[in-house]
């Protein structure tokens, strides 16, 4: 394992640890819904389902559809709540030095 992913892999564990992580993604799931960008890919879902038929869409088909629209579909609004996440993450990486360098 590289340097770079052991580090990943030590913060992610740190963030699953305090709660971070969860809290982080929760955040972002409510913007993403306060948006209506879920209940967009819910409608372009079913637009899918009615276009080839229920008996002929498996999840498979789904997820290639719905993919790429889901990660072109990334309101404004929640890339500046991405900004808000990212301040929170960098001030927990600060956190997690300062603790180290204590000893902590």
């Amino acid at each position: 394992m590289s340097k770079d992913s052991q580090m990943r892999a030590a913060i992610n564990q740190k963030l699953i640890e305090m709660g971070e992580r969860e809290r982080l993604k929760e955040l972002l799931r409510a913007k993403l819904v306060e948006c209506g960008w879920k209940d967009q890919l819910k409608a372009h879902c079913k637009d899918v389902i009615r276009e080839k038929g229920l008996e002929h869409v498996t999840v498979e088909d789904l997820v290639t559809e719905v993919t790429p629209k889901g990660r072109g579909n990334n309101p404004y609004r929640v890339t500046g709540h991405q900004c808000l996440i990212m301040h929170r993450y960098c001030k927990f990486l600060q956190i997690l030095g300062q603790n180290h360098k204590r000893g902590g």
